[in-house]
């Protein structure tokens, strides 16, 4: 007989839920399995995965710089051969001098960095940030992380001691903040953004929040911020940045800014937290220097789309030594971020500049992706404009939509039936009739009383969405 079951493992666990990855997530990959074996029997031919941000999943083609520097830092072998590489495989010279650079400093990509990462790309990073920013950075307080979600996991370990650990988060969110709350036994304090306000962040909903958990006996120690948001997209407007840091001043909060899309914005501005956080030290001297920041980026999203290769970093600032050397050693526990997705990271954040051999190409790549981005967001749009019960804000960036739906009462009596809510009860048919696969709004959070799915809009063509309003209309014809 097993020694494990779900009594005996870690209830924590047990509790946390991540619907991005849930029950449709993996019915979907089932229909994809059939479908692969031939199965006819499916009233789909493909299977659309809208439910996460996977963008070479859904046909992303992946930038030519990176992956030809990619290819010779895993075969430097390759390098014995200039001429073929530049005279017959399209190699330009800059790809085979970023190469060696990388290999130089690196090493074997096989082989294990420094635990922050190898400190050359940290130099790399502190550059691209004092050129974002317009403020210099120290690579001391970069650390190199498998992905933004690596960091995430490191910094909630940190900062968690306890049941009563509050963190604020902003609902909806993207789950990985909730999951992992739940895993470490501590508390999330959920604050509400403001749909009728582009899913803005409200800073009265922030302190309410802030101040009920307070009385409730919650040590509230931090507050995340996701800019642009997850799911709803929304850019923070400089005035909310700093309206959040002068709280997180007052109340002595570590803010945790989620940054992995700032290049996927459509509407308005991406402003940093840390440019932000220099600003406000130099405006008002004394005041935000002890303000604790944690910014994070990745490869995985933006134009660059790479999640498998899991890259990404954090920057502190404003952190006790005392705490940084615990953040090391628990970064030292998994010894370090993969190689090759750090030498990525290096590449998001110095890729060909104007006169480089490979700038035309890079420059024409990326410019496409973002625009084939940005008109599929609002094909998109527009069809949930014309789906009956369905309300959709203007696409403002990230890579998702996150509609508010109103289904029938019929519909809500049939999810409850199946024992889900009506947001699930809608995705799960949604799927079954046309292979679509997205994300119930209960699984990010959502207002009591209202409904919500996301969808991302990186699928190519328009035959998927002409599925989901034939479906739509079909649902509504047979529970109205």
């Amino acid at each position: 007989m097993a020694r494990l079951d779900l009594g005996n493992i870690n209830p924590h666990i047990v509790e946390a839920k991540y619907a991005v990855r849930g029950e449709l997530a993996v019915k979907s990959e089932e229909y994809r399995a059939r479908l692969r074996k031939g199965d006819k029997s499916l009233p789909f031919s493909e299977v659309i995965s809208a439910n996460i941000g996977n963008p070479q999943q859904l046909d992303q083609k992946p930038i030519t710089f990176f992956r030809q520097v990619l290819s010779l830092l895993e075969n430097p072998k390759l390098l014995e051969h200039e001429d073929v590489l530049l005279n017959t495989l399209g190699y330009k010279k800059d790809v085979l001098e970023r190469a060696k650079w990388l290999l130089d400093h690196c090493g074997s990509v096989g082989a294990y960095s420094a635990s922050a990462g190898v400190p050359a790309i940290k130099e790399s990073i502190a550059k691209f940030l004092e050129k974002r920013d317009g403020f210099p950075a120290d690579p001391a307080r970069i650390y190199l992380s498998a992905g933004a979600s690596s960091g995430v996991n490191t910094l909630l370990h940190t900062i968690c001691a306890s049941p009563t650990t509050g963190i604020l988060v902003p609902i909806p969110q993207y789950p990985l903040y909730t999951a992992s709350l739940s895993v470490l036994n501590s508390t999330c304090v959920p604050y509400y953004l403001d749909e009728s306000a582009h899913w803005g962040t409200s800073l009265a909903a922030i302190k309410e929040s802030y101040n009920k958990a307070k009385n409730d006996g919650i040590d509230v120690r931090a507050i995340v911020i996701i800019n642009p948001g997850n799911p709803t997209g929304a850019s923070l407007s400089e005035d909310d940045v700093r309206s959040v840091l002068q709280f997180a001043a007052e109340e002595k909060l570590v803010v945790m800014a989620d940054e992995v899309y700032q290049t996927n914005v459509f509407i308005g501005k991406f402003h940093s937290f840390r440019q932000v956080l220099l600003k406000l030290q130099k405006e008002h001297p004394g005041k935000y220097d002890q303000v604790e920041l944690a910014s994070l980026h990745s490869v995985s999203k933006g134009m660059v789309g790479e999640c498998g290769h899991r890259g990404g970093y954090f920057e502190l600032l404003g952190f006790k030594p005392e705490v940084e050397e615990q953040i090391y050693k628990f970064v030292s526990i998994t010894l370090c971020a993969p190689v090759i997705g750090q030498c990525l990271v290096d590449l998001m954040v110095n890729p060909p500049q104007p006169g480089d051999p490979s700038y035309e190409l890079y420059s024409q790549e990326y410019g496409n992706i973002y625009n084939n981005l940005k008109t599929r967001a609002y094909a998109l749009y527009e069809a949930f404009k014309e789906m009956e019960g369905v309300e959709c804000g203007e696409p403002q960036g990230s890579m998702y939509l996150f509609p508010t739906i109103h289904v029938p009462p019929k519909a809500a009596e049939a999810a409850k039936q199946e024992g889900r809510t009506p947001d699930e009860f809608y995705a799960m048919r949604l799927l079954e009739a046309t292979g679509v696969c997205v994300v119930p709004g209960s699984g990010f959070g959502q207002a009591e009383g209202t409904l919500h799915f996301r969808t991302t809009f990186l699928a190519p063509g328009t035959e998927w969405v002409g599925a989901v309003k034939k479906f739509h209309k079909e649902f509504f014809d047979k529970y109205r």
